[in-house]
């Protein structure tokens, strides 16, 4: 059984229109997506062995929030083809992981990690599979259970996808909890 995480990178910021795409950070509701999201990963415990990151300025950003919360020594790489990336693209990468490794993050842009996760993962959580088919929102994670012994083994339908955590669930939710009183260290 190999994990996959996928992670979207946070809401990027407009406000410089002269910079590249490449080249845009997170907006300050980004980041507070990302530190959410960075919260809710630890609280899970959910530390992959392998990071795979895109090396645009926002899904580096993003990374750093949960650099931040989780153990800041897994291994991770950051390589240009994760960049906008095909969901075949993204496929094949994974598909290269050392089998030593139990899971895997990719943290990525769409359409690709959208269609990624569509394409492994054919079972699961009925309610995150409807969240998914509402769109990859920026900041959000996809959690799939891959029933293979290599990662070169990855194929269409052979994962269940096991949760579909969105930003604005967990900050609406730690909102509601901190209005009631039963949060008391707000994220």
């Amino acid at each position: 059984m190999k994990t996959v995480y996928l992670l979207r990178h946070a809401k990027s910021s407009w406000t410089d229109e002269t910079l590249d795409d490449f080249d845009r950070p997170l907006a300050k509701r980004g980041r507070r997506a990302a530190e959410a999201m960075a919260h809710y990963v630890a609280k899970k415990a959910m530390t992959p062995q392998q990071i795979l990151c895109s090396p645009a300025k926002r899904t580096r950003q993003t990374l750093e929030c949960l650099q931040e919360i989780i153990d800041a020594s897994v291994p991770t790489r950051f390589e240009k083809q994760i960049y906008m990336a095909s969901a075949a693209t993204l496929l094949r990468r994974l598909r290269r992981a050392s089998d030593d490794l139990e899971s895997v993050m990719l943290v990525g842009h769409n359409p690709g990690l959208e269609q990624l996760a569509g394409m492994l993962a054919h079972g699961g959580d009925l309610a995150a599979h409807r969240l998914v088919a509402n769109g990859f929102t920026a900041g959000a994670l996809a959690v799939i259970e891959a029933d293979v012994e290599h990662w070169a083994e990855l194929r269409q339908g052979c994962g269940r996808l096991k949760a579909f955590i969105r930003p604005k669930d967990l900050l609406r939710d730690a909102g509601a909890l901190h209005e009631e009183g039963r949060l008391h260290d707000p994220l």
